[in-house]
């Protein structure tokens, strides 16, 4: 992959004047991919006024102009595609195939928000005034701060960077340590699409080092953050302590309800994609199978057989379909929640074993919510499956968890299905099929410890959004 040795601020490569060399490294094979120098909190200031010049200008252009740049953008992540899908094999560990769907989905994203400038719309309000008339303009917040996640590093961002842009704000955007590469190929995207100097920004660096800075700085008026639970509690209460508006997509514990009326072969086709896709990490990804006790065993004996089939090995093979986690620390704590869980009672249906980073899918059955695996999100190949007595008990377990963001529920009565799905309680559930969804046009986030605000289509353009009431007085008043 290409190296990037350099910061994105205000349209210049420019060298991070930070304290620290850092190091991007292949998850699979170890080696060193490039060295870079850290981004300072000095880098954090100039990029933060680059992005507040720039959106003053970019506020004022008209919404064809913002179409015309959008398409320009599509045209551009298209000429890159390669090198995208490059840097996300080599720095996340995605396998081929889920590299190109991330970058499809970026390119679908762009595409759908190229209506989000027609959609900046107002309204005009009566008044009990007379001579009054009241306008609602929908204006762009301003500066928008983007701190993106490892998993799906590139699509993660775009997905607040684009409406961001679409909507008149700029971006300073942060990108997580093990993945700085996939950012800096979205600056090269508005780069070469000719968006404007200073528009969108790109530094890379510890976050103990500028992490809250980032987000305590004074210029940014909305943080979107993507990542874990426990980061996101922190952002949002620096966030907070000045009254600014955030968009946080947190983590998942994911159920999915396995009725006994269920085809159990195709609920074991989906789960098995749901768990294991990405090796597990993934905010939707399959965490509990509450399997209703009429179907249990034979659920069971179906998912086995399949996910047993999976390739475990180099995600730069097109065969592969389980590659490596994103580092040793992250692999040592899903290996921990692993044991923990056996030592608390559950029974392996599946063993799987770690070669480096890699590790190979586990299947653990005759679990409780209690169990550590259970409990907290394992974002690793690894999935617990519950029994559940009845369907009211399956509903309960789903929702026995601090986390709400999607789910499943498999059936073949689909309006019982709606109905069941109704009662779990999370943001977002799919009734004969898995947990992971995402569309451009369609409403996504969780709720709970899961996150706050939405994204996707009208939802984000309202986030990323401010509104302001503008009233004229047509004749003066009495007062």
């Amino acid at each position: 992959m290409k190296e990037y040795k350099y910061q994105y601020i205000d349209g210049q490569w420019r060298e991070g004047t930070g304290a620290h060399l850092l190091e991007n490294r292949n998850p699979y094979t170890g080696e060193l991919l490039y060295k870079y120098r850290s981004a300072s909190k000095a880098d954090v200031d100039v990029a933060y006024a680059a992005a507040a010049r720039a959106q003053k200008q970019w506020a004022k252009t008209s919404p064809k102009e913002k179409q015309v740049m959008l398409e320009k953008l599509i045209w551009a992540a298209e000429e890159l595609r390669k090198e995208a899908c490059d840097c996300l094999v080599s720095e996340s560990g995605s396998n081929r195939n889920k590299a190109d769907s991330e970058v499809s989905a970026c390119i679908e994203f762009i595409k759908r928000a190229m209506a989000f400038p027609l959609m900046m719309n107002g309204k005009i309000m009566p008044s009990n005034i007379p001579g009054k008339e009241n306008f609602i303009y929908k204006e762009p917040k301003g500066v928008i701060c983007v701190i993106a996640p490892w998993n799906a590093p590139m699509l993660l961002a775009m997905r607040s960077v684009v409406p961001a842009i679409a909507t008149g704000n700029s971006v300073v955007l942060k990108p997580a340590s093990d993945t700085p590469g996939s950012a800096f190929v979205i600056a090269e995207m508005f780069e070469k699409a000719g968006f404007p100097a200073g528009l969108v920004n790109v530094i890379a660096g510890r976050g103990s080092d500028i992490g809250n800075y980032i987000v305590e700085h004074p210029v940014p008026s909305l943080i979107s953050f993507t990542g874990s639970t426990e980061v996101g509690k922190r952002v949002g209460a620096i966030a907070g302590g000045q009254i600014k508006d955030v968009s946080l997509e947190l983590g998942g514990n994911n159920a999915m309800i396995v009725l006994p009326d269920a085809y159990i072969k195709e609920a074991a086709k989906a789960a098995s994609f749901g768990a294991f896709s990405h090796q597990g990490q993934i905010c939707m990804a399959l965490n509990r199978i509450i399997a209703c006790k009429e179907i249990y065993d034979e659920f069971i004996c179906e998912l086995v057989s399949i996910v047993s089939a999976y390739r475990v090995g180099n995600p730069a093979e097109p065969e592969t379909f389980i590659g490596p986690i994103i580092n040793s620390t992250q692999a040592d704590n899903i290996e921990k929640l692993i044991k923990e869980t056996i030592a608390a009672g559950a029974t392996v249906a599946l063993e799987g074993k770690r070669e480096g980073n890699l590790i190979y899918p586990w299947i653990l059955t005759d679990c409780t919510n209690d169990m550590p695996a259970a409990k907290e999100e394992i974002f690793g190949p690894a999935v617990c499956i519950i029994k559940a007595d009845n369907e009211d008990e399956a509903i309960s377990i789903a929702n026995d968890t601090e986390c709400g963001l999607s789910g499943s529920v498999f059936t073949r009565d689909l309006y019982h299905g709606i109905q069941v799905a109704r009662q779990v309680h999370t943001g977002m559930i799919h009734v004969n099929d898995q947990s992971i969804n995402d569309e451009p046009h369609v409403m996504f986030g969780g709720e709970k410890y899961s996150g706050v605000g939405r994204f996707n289509d009208q939802w984000v353009v309202d986030k990323f959004t401010t509104e302001k009431w503008l009233s004229v007085q047509s004749s003066y008043r009495a007062f």
